[in-house]
């Protein structure tokens, strides 16, 4: 039943999917500007040199028909040229999506193998000294901004204490790209782009787990003499983490959206900081096919996310 289901769920994405592109195209044609505004920086430029180029553009139509005529190119597999750059939009994405998903990837593995540790931690003696400390740091690194502790990074391990890159994905653009090397670039990003992450998924950690330990099996394999740290891990983790799941399946947009200050930050060459050029620059193609591949991977992280359910817990059917 699971095709099934999987299948049920990817036509219910279509509309979903085609609102999201709905409103973030009219969003974006609704901002004050115009992506000709770059060409009147050039004095020399004409009134009829404009015209000409936005009818070439096809920004003279109005803005449904150019929707239908994007979405007409987004069923052919053509995402578009780009405004600034006249590439194809399509090889702009591909080109940065490596490192942003290096990133992405890295930063949710980080945060994951800190913040189940640390949830057990704190759920095996509840309303301890340690239990408040770690409620009290968790909040703390969920309301802090990502820029804010990149910042702050940046300062103390990459000037004052000089042990760290300030930026960048490799020490230098012709030199060799060794994994050492990209690792070194790579810790500061990760981990503020996990800062968040990691305290709010100790919280549902701890939560899931207070839970799990008071149910009837826990006590039962308490009774017959295991140890603490077999209950916890052989039947109160696998139980906990179902929660956890719908969490992270959830933290995906809010990754991709710490993706994008994080990068600017540090000058990561990704997608993120590809769409703050865009949007800079007005790029409407590039924006959109941006837009275009987040929607996709929430929508699919969320199915993966749905699936996931059974292999944690066979209780959970797929009709």
């Amino acid at each position: 039943m699971k095709w099934k289901y999987t299948l049920k769920r990817l036509l219910i994405a279509i509309p979903t999917f085609l609102g999201i592109t709905i409103l973030a195209y009219f969003i974006l044609n609704l901002a004050p500007g115009s992506p000709l505004d770059a060409m009147l920086v050039d004095p020399r430029i004409t009134a009829a040199e404009l015209e000409r180029k936005r009818i070439a553009l096809g920004l003279d139509k109005p803005v449904i028909v150019q929707y239908f005529n994007w979405l007409k190119m987004l069923l052919q597999g053509d995402l578009g040229f780009s405004y600034s750059t006249q590439r194809p939009v399509a090889d702009m994405i591909l080109e940065r999506l490596p490192a942003t998903a290096t990133l992405a990837g890295a930063s949710m593995v980080f945060s994951l193998l800190i913040a189940i540790p640390l949830g057990i931690f704190a759920a095996t003696k509840p309303n301890s000294k340690r239990d408040y400390i770690s409620g009290g740091i968790s909040m703390l690194m969920m309301a802090t901004p990502n820029f804010f502790v990149g910042l702050v990074f940046i300062y103390f391990f990459a000037i004052v204490f000089q042990i760290l890159p300030s930026g960048g994905m490799y020490s230098s653009a012709g030199g060799a790209k060794t994994f050492g090397d990209l690792a070194k670039h790579m810790i500061m990003p990760c981990m503020v782009l996990s800062f968040q992450q990691i305290g709010n998924w100790v919280r549902h950690m701890r939560s899931g787990m207070l839970e799990v330990m008071q149910e009837d099996y826990i006590r039962t394999a308490r009774s017959k003499g295991l140890k603490q740290k077999m209950v916890i891990i052989k039947h109160g983790l696998k139980n906990a983490l179902i929660p956890v799941i719908t969490i992270i399946g959830m933290s995906i947009p809010s990754l991709v959206g710490g993706a994008v200050v994080t990068e600017q930050v540090f000058g990561w060459p990704g997608v993120g900081s590809l769409m703050v050029t865009a949007i800079e620059a007005r790029d409407y193609p590039v924006i959109m096919g941006v837009t275009v591949m987040i929607a996709v991977a929430v929508l699919l992280a969320n199915i993966l996310t749905d699936l996931a359910y059974g292999l944690v817990d066979p209780r959970i059917s797929y009709k």
